[in-house]
């Protein structure tokens, strides 16, 4: 049988094309094109599938040149670099994998909230400049609070399951009326989550119809002063409202493992005044998208991959 061709974009776990030649997937790749060069690399050959990143944007325009794609597979979770409406209008399926990196995801919003509750970071620098500072470092513990969760799939649960062992009690809200419950989170209304939590963590994906979901409106309608963590992407949460609400106190810290522009070098006036705060500030942990960055999801993303490439394959053949 011959093989299907699949071009590679981006860098990958050295273990990808051992799991693609099992699955009869020859790979060409190219993690040393320019985003500016896909296009003219995608036409140069009959490529089948296409496996991307965060290098380039996967749109009608690029889809054109390679008119025999019958997938495009994101190594990752988020496919907010992807038009959805142009790989249907094309009949090219698009595969991602956040069951590759759901558990290092949860494993670090969990860490995020230890060192955001409890001052660690704080207090790791002032020690370094020799400062003993045991009252003013005083913590939280998870134990007893309410955490909230918005958007309760691949990180949500796995964030919920790993807060199972707190002592905590977890709500989450979903928007998709077909999310499953599970005995680690208790589905509300949003309403619900507002009054309840004390901590609200972001598990949601991006798109242009949730671009800042969370803002002030939303924040305002929370009944507690809260602690934010955001593991899922930038643009979902105006920063704006997350500075101001920092600032009167109506937001007793925040994790963000995301920005709403993580090209620190291209930020406009506003977004580098905000980040200016943000940076400063002692109640504010910072961290360059690095949630789902573990050597053990580097791999398995791969094997995600080669699983939902091997079944697509063997079903349209």
């Amino acid at each position: 049988m011959k093989p299907t061709l699949c071009l590679v974009v981006d860098d990958m776990h050295p273990s990808l094309p051992d799991y693609m030649q099992d699955i009869g997937v020859q790979l060409h790749y190219r993690p040393d094109l320019t985003a500016a060069e896909v296009s003219a690399a995608l036409a140069a050959h009959p490529y089948e599938g296409l496996i991307v990143r965060s290098k380039v944007r996967v749109t009608r325009e690029l889809l054109a040149h390679g008119p025999q794609l019958r997938f495009v597979a994101r190594a990752g979770a988020g496919v907010d670099n992807i038009d959805e409406e142009a790989l249907a209008a094309a009949g090219v399926t698009l595969l991602n994998a956040p069951e590759g990196n759901r558990d290092a995801v949860g494993e670090y919003a969990v860490g995020l909230l230890l060192a955001l509750l409890r001052n660690i970071v704080r207090a790791d620098q002032e020690v370094r400049t020799g400062q003993w500072r045991r009252e003013a470092n005083r913590g939280e513990e998870i134990g007893g609070k309410t955490i909230g969760l918005l958007g309760y799939g691949h990180m949500g649960r796995a964030f919920a399951r790993r807060l199972s062992a707190f002592g905590c009690t977890v709500l989450a809200h979903d928007h998709d009326a077909r999310c499953i419950p599970d005995h680690h989170a208790t589905l509300v209304s949003l309403p619900e989550l507002q009054a309840r939590a004390e901590v609200l963590s972001l598990h949601f994906p991006y798109s242009e119809a949730n671009h800042h979901f969370v803002n002030e409106d939303l924040l305002a309608g929370f009944r507690n002063p809260l602690w934010l963590l955001n593991t899922a992407r930038g643009e979902v949460l105006d920063h704006a409202a997350v500075v101001q609400r920092l600032q009167t106190g109506q937001l007793r810290g925040a994790a963000l493992d995301v920005l709403e522009n993580e090209r620190l070098a291209t930020l406009t006036p506003e977004q580098q005044a905000r980040f200016d705060y943000l940076r400063t500030a002692p109640n504010v942990i910072l961290s360059p998208h690095i949630g789902g960055w573990s050597f053990q999801s580097y791999e398995r993303i791969n094997q995600v991959l080669a699983r939902k490439i091997g079944e697509f394959l063997t079903l349209g053949a």
